[in-house]
């Protein structure tokens, strides 16, 4: 296998499926040597962003839930425990560094720093080992642990003063004063006939603009007075577009049903975590029957927030219950330090 760079930089990419095994261009690593080497060889290249390389050559990785996932688990002592990994590989860890995720799995780093997450089989040997457990602790052989949520909750996101801020007194990371590169990509490949559009966490309005060139009818919300001015501003003449300055849990109860299609893009990663469930009942309730949900989520390892980071795992166990996937993979042509941290989900409300 050859993982060849370019001269400005790294251009290839290794998926790590559920199971934590290697794909390159579509195929399984299987090499139980070739394997082992990329194990040892991931590094966190820089924020939020990890590589591994073989034989020298480098590859932004893409993960499905986290970099690492650990098959087995053992205690070494009470500070510091040991997992196995595929292609017979290991590592340690350091208990103080757990965290719990919504659905009782534990999340950790290995002593290099490594994201690891718990198989389902590493779960139930790692309560057997221990003296005992809560909501907010372990107990490994007498010392006690604190655990924290993967995702740390961060209560001023649910705050108007706190994004207007923002706008206010720096450039907003997530401001591209224009559409996002994937919509732009993908709106033309769905071919949609003409829809009612929400896009929630609208911002300064780009892609609500551009679905409104697109020929769709557009509401545009954001907590943000300021955003919504700006938007305003920007794109208020648009006759098939409109905002609104308001609470995206407290839609109109005369928007049930009413639209056709939810964008999503930033609305998600900036709310507090703890609301994200909340969010996908909220998209639930305003498409009309076998509407559709088009998203474009991050993936990658960022505990806090805003923005938080998440994972594809996570991504579909929130929406699987509501939604039926007909389109989802990852998107590499955006922004340079979004590429391959970026999934787009266009999926159909379920009955």
């Amino acid at each position: 296998m050859n993982i060849q760079t370019s001269t400005t930089g790294i251009d290839k990419y290794i998926s790590i499926d559920e199971e934590g095994y290697f794909h390159f261009d579509g195929k399984k690593v299987d090499d139980e040597a070739y394997g082992r080497e990329l194990i040892q060889n991931i590094t966190a290249e820089e924020k939020n962003r990890f590589t591994t390389a073989l034989q020298g050559n480098k590859a932004w990785l893409e993960f499905f839930d986290a970099p690492l996932i650990a098959k087995h688990v053992r205690l070494r002592d009470a500070k510091v425990g040991t997992i196995d990994l595929p292609y017979n590989t290991q590592a340690e860890f350091e208990f103080s560094k757990l965290s719990n995720d919504e659905w009782d799995r534990f999340h950790g780093e290995t002593t290099k720093g490594v994201p690891f997450v718990f198989s389902r089989q590493a779960q139930y040997e790692f309560f057997d080992l221990l003296d005992s457990f809560d909501d907010d602790s372990i107990t490994v052989k007498g010392h006690r642990h604190p655990v924290e949520p993967w995702l740390k909750p961060f209560v001023d996101s649910n705050k108007d003063g706190f994004w207007s801020t923002i706008y206010q007194t720096e450039q907003p990371g997530w401001e591209l004063h224009g559409p996002t590169p994937v919509l732009k990509d993908i709106l033309p490949q769905l071919k949609l006939t003409k829809a009612k559009v929400l896009v929630l966490g609208c911002g300064s309005g780009h892609d609500a603009a551009f679905f409104a060139d697109a020929g769709h009818v557009v509401t545009g919300v954001d907590f943000s007075a300021e955003a919504i001015s700006r938007a305003t501003e920007l794109y208020g003449k648009k006759e098939n577009l409109s905002f609104l300055k308001g609470d995206a849990f407290q839609l109109p109860e005369a928007w049930k049903g009413k639209f056709d299609l939810v964008f999503e893009h930033t609305c998600y990663c900036a709310i507090t975590p703890e609301r994200r469930n909340e969010l996908v009942k909220v998209w639930r309730r305003v498409l009309a029957p076998q509407g559709h949900l088009l998203g474009i989520f991050f993936v990658m390892e960022k505990r806090e927030g805003p923005p938080f980071g998440g994972s594809e795992w996570e991504v579909r166990e929130r929406l699987k219950n509501s939604f039926n996937f007909l389109y989802w993979t990852r998107w590499r042509q955006s922004i340079e330090n979004r590429k391959g941290r970026e999934i787009v989900v266009y999926a159909r409300k379920k009955d």
